[in-house]
């Protein structure tokens, strides 16, 4: 650890309703002279880069020696599956590097944790599945090779629900925790990555959404997020789990950190025809679009059809409403049609069940013999674990029993499912897109999870009993892209998210209003499981 770390000293925790009224979209977190650990963007990091005062090296170890005091030890939260042992080997050469010819880019020397369906080619990728444990694919995702192409640091694997699906618990390394309530769900599926980016053990993530996965966590643990529009980063390389839904995201702790990390993953792939659609469209620096003004003039929508379940999330919605309105926008109510609401998660079952076993058995195809080949060989093997518990791991019945209900559900030549890819997820664009266009709208806001984080282990899937409870999957049913930035918190202290859902390919509208209400509030806070530690602040 370098000499230079000073202690780190702790801020007073403003109540997060009061924060959202101050309008002081020109403060800095940071003073001008300090950097801290937990509040730094990647532009703070590489300004200490360029001063000398911090290395990827130094800021590796300082993520690790977190890693150590709160994953290893304290709380256990079981954010990582495993961790990549040459990091800081890795840190250490592009350290050279930056020194010898520059910067690749604003990543370069950045430690990004992927979720464990993201292949990796020198360390294993699970899918959070004791069926897949120590499967190293022949390659890199193609967002993970154009990571390391930018000089990201890839620190390690995060735990997930298992293959994408479920509650939050995996059958490798069972339930992950909450860093703001060890008792609360990180939310599923990504809730590795989330509870990660959340503890500070990381810069960044990258998660996957296929009906929340990406915006359930990063609400539930305070963070940023994107479930960017379908087709703007490419899918090869990553388990699916039904890919006409399926997104890889960005996550971090700012939407600054979200924007730069987008910018270096897009790219036409042609392992992935639907990244032809962003050919045109897609940016390769989404910073340039951060605009703490973006809000005023701005026409923002709320749909309130996700509001009524929890008081306390409907307060800070209300709140924050009242900050874009105090920064200049006007707030425009918006309702869905009803029908929309009764038959969305019918829609999105219906693709969803049927993709899953074509899908993962192309993916199986690829990896080495000694792993499952079809869906049928995952239940069999689940039930031989469960038979016999002694082999290892964390057996997840609650997971592995949907693996035959998917193996029964149809295939994708069944009627209802090219009814709903043909006309049904057509409708769903061609509504909301009218809807966004009549109103004139910049993006729609609702609370990204409309209830407080739930007790561990509950499910709050997109295919909730109550259709109306989550908006979620109508992000993956349309492939428009979602925002989430962080709110506020409850009175028992947990987050709230607020998501900006837009247009296609209206990621640079969605990352200006979303950075200006960021700017605004300044509502996310560290953990209370997770403290700073002594090292963290560097004058």
């Amino acid at each position: 650890m370098a000499k230079t770390l000073i202690t780190f000293l702790t801020e007073t925790c403003i109540y997060v309703i009061s924060a959202i009224l101050v309008l002081n979209p020109t403060s800095n977190p940071l003073s001008a002279q300090t950097f801290d650990l937990s509040s730094a963007t990647i532009s703070d990091i590489n300004d200490a880069f360029d001063k000398g005062t911090l290395t990827s090296e130094q800021l590796v170890e300082l993520y690790l020696a977190r890693i150590d005091a709160y994953e290893n030890n304290g709380p256990n939260l079981n954010a990582f599956i495993s961790l990549n042992e040459q990091a800081l080997e890795t840190a250490r050469l592009l350290d050279a590097e930056r020194y010898d010819s520059g910067p690749r880019s604003l990543l370069h020397g950045i430690p990004v944790v992927l979720k464990d369906n993201v292949d990796t080619q020198d360390m294993a990728t699970t899918a959070g599945s004791i069926l897949l444990k120590g499967s190293v694919p022949p390659n890199d995702a193609f967002i993970v090779s154009k990571l390391r192409q930018a000089g990201a640091i890839i620190l390690g694997k995060a735990n997930m629900s298992e293959f994408a699906s479920g509650v939050t618990i995996s059958s490798v390394d069972g339930p992950m925790l909450n860093p703001h309530d060890l008792n609360r769900t990180p939310s599923g599926s990504s809730g590795g990555t989330g509870v990660a980016i959340a503890a500070s053990f990381a810069q960044l993530g990258i998660g996957t959404d296929t009906g929340g996965s990406v915006r359930g966590p990063s609400s539930s643990n305070g963070i940023a997020g994107l479930k960017p529009t379908h087709g703007l980063l490419s899918r090869d390389g990553i388990v699916p789990l039904a890919l006409s839904f399926d997104m890889a995201g960005p996550m971090a702790r700012h939407v600054f950190d979200v924007a730069a990390m987008l910018g270096v993953m897009t790219g036409v792939d042609p392992s992935d025809p639907a990244t032809e659609k962003s050919s045109e469209v897609m940016e390769t620096n989404y910073t340039q679009y951060l605009n703490p003004n973006a809000l005023d003039g701005a026409r923002i929508g709320v749909a309130r059809d996700f509001l009524g379940y929890d008081t306390e999330v409907d307060w800070i919605i209300e709140a924050s409403l009242e900050a874009m309105r105090h920064a200049g926008a006007t707030i425009v109510d918006v309702r869905y049609p009803s029908w929309l609401l009764d038959a969305k998660a019918e829609f999105y079952t219906t693709i969803r069940w049927r993709e899953f076993k074509e899908q993962i058995e192309s993916y199986l195809a690829t990896l080495d013999a000694r792993y499952p080949r079809t869906l049928q060989d995952m239940v069999e093997k689940s039930q031989q674990i469960l038979a016999s518990p002694g082999e290892g791991g964390r057996p997840n019945p609650t997971r592995w029993s949907l693996f035959q209900q998917e193996l029964r559900s149809g295939s994708l030549q069944d009627y209802d499912y090219l009814a709903m890819i043909n006309h049904g997820m057509p409708l769903v664009r061609g509504i909301l897109q009218g809807l966004i266009e009549q109103k004139g709208l910049d993006a729609i806001v609702y609370p990204t999870s409309p209830r407080r984080p739930g007790p561990l282990g509950e499910n709050r899937g997109s295919s909730s009993p109550n259709p109306a409870v989550s908006a979620t999957n109508l992000a993956n049913l349309s492939g428009f892209p979602d925002l989430i930035v962080p709110a506020g918190f409850t009175s028992n202290g947990l987050p709230v998210g607020i998501s900006f859902f837009g247009l296609p390919f209206s990621e640079p509208t969605l990352f200006g209003v979303g950075y200006a209400f960021e700017q605004i509030t300044k509502a996310r806070r560290n953990p209370v499981h997770t403290p700073p530690l002594p090292g963290e602040s560097i004058p």
